[in-house]
C-alpha cells in the first residue's frame, strides 16, 4: 500500500476506517460494480483487497461479462462553442486531431 492506495491488477481502493465498526474497509474506485472489501486489522486489508478482486474478474467470468476497469480513457467533455472553435483551429494549424489537442492541454493542466 502506497499513500494509503491500493492496486491491484489494474483496480485501486482507498481503504478507511470505522471506528464504530471497528473494521478497516472499502471498495474498488473507479467502476459501476460494487465491490467492497473489509477486515478487522489493516494488516490482513491487502489480501482482502486482493481477494475481492480476483472474486469479481471470476465472477464475471462466470457469467460472461467483462469487468469493467477504471478509466478507459475515453469521456465526453462539454465546452462552449467558441472554445471548441478555438482548439479545433489550433490542433489544425498544429496538423495534429482535436483528441490529441485536448490531451496535450489536460496532460500540461495537470
Amino acid at each position: 500500500m502506497k499513500n494509503n492506495i491500493l492496486r491491484y491488477k489494474g483496480y485501486t481502493a482507498k481503504p478507511e476506517y470505522s471506528s464504530d465498526d471497528k473494521l478497516f474497509y472499502g471498495k474498488i474506485l473507479g467502476i459501476d460494480d460494487l465491490v467492497d472489501f473489509s477486515a478487522e486489522n489493516a494488516k490482513d486489508l491487502e489480501h482482502e483487497f486482493q481477494s475481492a478482486v480476483d472474486d469479481y474478474i471470476e465472477f464475471c467470468a462466470e457469467i460472461g461479462k467483462e469487468p469493467q476497469k477504471e478509466y478507459s480513457g475515453a469521456f465526453n467533455v462539454r465546452i462552449s462553442p467558441e472554445l471548441h472553435r478555438r482548439i479545433s483551429a489550433l490542433a489544425q494549424s498544429e496538423g495534429i486531431s482535436l483528441n490529441k489537442a485536448v490531451e496535450q492541454a489536460i496532460a500540461a493542466f495537470v
